[in-house]
Order: structure tokens, then sequence, then C-alpha cells
């Protein structure tokens, strides 16, 4: 009767259990609002939102490998290559002050086999709110023609404080650069050194202009420059004029050049861009003097798109500069951008 009474009971007992859990409803969690990336088209191609928040992202950069010739390009060797990898960062927001930037650039270049010989570091990296902008960056005297015959800057990558007044068709800013440390032809820039560049700017329909300044306040020099593009046939015409009142961080090649050049599209795929520059006493013979030397550089620049997202450029340049030896000089180019 025991054994009996046991089993009942525990039937019972299971029943209970049983009974209560059915009456229990189960309650599954919500599962939560997947969000899925939206593009945004407010500040171009490439930019979407970063989940949950209303700033725009965008990745971009390339892939490079290049081979430069010249005499004693690397050494004693005529020729070298390099590989650089290029990673790029773009965020945008809309605030009620305009437009907030933030950008940083990642730079790794190899220059052979070795591990010793590579190095990344940030290339730009600023912000810019407005017409503001702070940080590293390529001041205006980046900027030149579009061939690789000119050399119209020596230095054009400083920590600044830029402001930019653009009203579309016409621009005018003012940057203060950091110059301590820059190289002006083995004369080395002194500690707390800044420099001041002006620059204005217009669009006349397939016109352009463009008119820099900078003053090395160490050196107590300045470099004004010029340049103009047009439209002109089946290309864009370019010329430009460079000025310096002697050696300083923005413009120390020669006291003073002139260029041109003639981007012919030639194709949807291929440009030629013959051009040339002539130099007005070339290279410095001390602190701020330049020499008596003149020169000139003529070459040919060919552009090529290979498929969507990957080029070629190459250039040739035959230098010839008063009192040095002629030489031919250039570079093979292969890009994969994105």
């Amino acid at each position: 009767m025991n054994i009996k009474s046991l089993l009942i009971g525990s039937a019972a007992a299971l029943a209970a259990v049983s009974g209560a859990q059915a009456a229990d409803a189960i309650v599954a969690a919500e599962p939560e609002p997947l969000e899925y990336v939206r593009v945004c088209d407010a500040f171009g191609t490439g930019f979407f939102y970063i989940p949950g928040t209303e700033t725009c992202l965008k990745f971009g950069g390339y892939i490079r490998f290049q081979t430069d010739f010249g005499r004693d390009r690397s050494g004693t060797s005529d020729w070298n290559s390099f590989t650089r990898a290029q990673f790029e960062v773009d965020t945008r927001t809309d605030t009620e002050l305009g437009a907030l930037r933030g950008f940083i650039g990642f730079r790794g270049n190899a220059d052979n086999g070795s591990s010793s010989s590579s190095s990344v570091f940030v290339d730009q990296a600023f912000i810019e709110l407005g017409g503001l902008k702070v940080g590293k960056f390529y001041s205006w005297w980046d900027d030149g023609l579009s061939g690789e015959t000119d050399e119209l800057s020596s230095n054009a990558l400083f920590n600044s404080i830029r402001y930019t007044y653009d009203a579309g068709s016409f621009w005018a800013g003012v940057s203060v650069d950091e110059l301590q440390g820059i190289n002006v032809q083995g004369f080395n820039e002194s500690d707390n050194n800044v420099g001041v560049a002006l620059g204005v700017g217009a669009k006349l329909g397939a016109a352009s202009l463009q008119l820099i300044g900078g003053y090395d306040t160490d050196r107590e020099n300045g470099s004004v420059r010029l340049i103009a593009t047009a439209d002109v046939g089946p290309g864009t015409l370019g010329l430009a004029g460079v000025w310096a009142s002697g050696a300083n961080a923005y413009y120390n090649v020669s006291e003073w050049a002139v260029a041109a050049e003639y981007a012919i599209k030639a194709t949807d795929k291929l440009t030629i861009t013959p051009g040339f520059q002539y130099y007005g006493n070339y290279g410095l013979v001390s602190w701020d003097d330049f020499s008596n030397d003149d020169g000139w550089t003529a070459g040919l620049t060919l552009d090529y798109k290979i498929t969507q997202g990957l080029s070629t450029k190459i250039a040739v340049n035959y230098v010839d500069i008063d009192n040095r030896d002629d030489q031919v000089k250039g570079f093979v180019r292969l890009q994969r951008s994105f």
C-alpha cells in the first residue's frame, strides 16, 4: 500500500506541476529592430549613415605601384620601385553651424622587401566646420597643373589653421602654417617658425584662376604664384608663373619660373599632356641666395584608365640645367583606387 500511495502521490504532483506550466504563458523576448545601412547623398557619392547616428561616413584610398627612373635615382641605381597604400576615412554631419567634417588619411610606403623600410603614418588629419579648417592637411601650394612636368611648390603639407570664404565661383582665404623643421634645400627651418599664406580664386565658365602667396617669417622671404586654366579645343590649356623674393619654405626651387601644358583628351580613357617649364636662377648657393644658373624641363604625361578603379600614368621629362649634366627622368605608375 505504501508503494501504491507513493506512485499515486508522485503522479498527482507531476500533474499539478504540468498544469501550472501550462497555465503560465511563455513570453519570448522581442528582437531588436534591424537598422539597415542608409545611403547619404547629401555629401556626394560613397557616403552612408553610421547606424544610429546622423553622421555620414565614407571610406576611400588607393594602392599604388610605381617605378621611378633617372640618374642616381636610388644611390647609384638609375631606377627605384616602391609600393604605397593609402586609406582615408571621411565623416560629415550637418549642424546648425554648417557641415562638420572630420578626415583621416593613413599612408604606408614600402620601398623594398624589407619590413624595416616600410612605414605607416598619418598623411592628413583635420577638422573642418564651415570655412574653418584646422589640422594637418595639404595647402593651396599643393595645387598645380595636371601633368607631371611642372614644379611649382617646394613644401605643401603643414599643421595649419585656415579660413576660406567660398561663394562657388569665387573664393578667398588665409592660412597660418607651422614651418618648423621644414627642409629648404639642406637648410632646415628654425624652431617656432610660422608662415602665412593668402589665396584667391575664381571660376569663369570654362576658365579658372588661382593666385596665392606665402610668407616665411623666419627667412623673411615669400613667394607668389598664379595658375590659370581654360578649356581650349579638345583639351585644357594650363599656364603658371611663380616668383620668390628669396629662399623660403613655400618655393625654393628657383627665383622664378614659368610653366605651360596642354592636356589633350584623346579618348574617354586616354589623356596626353605635353608640358614645359623654364627656371630662372635655379637652386640655392647660400641660406637664401639663388644661383645664376637657368634651366628648363620639357616632358610628356600619359594618363590611361584601364578599367573602373584601375589606371596607369607614365611621365617622361628631359631636364637641362646650366652647369649640370642633362638627364631624362620620370616614372611608371599603376594605381587601384577605391
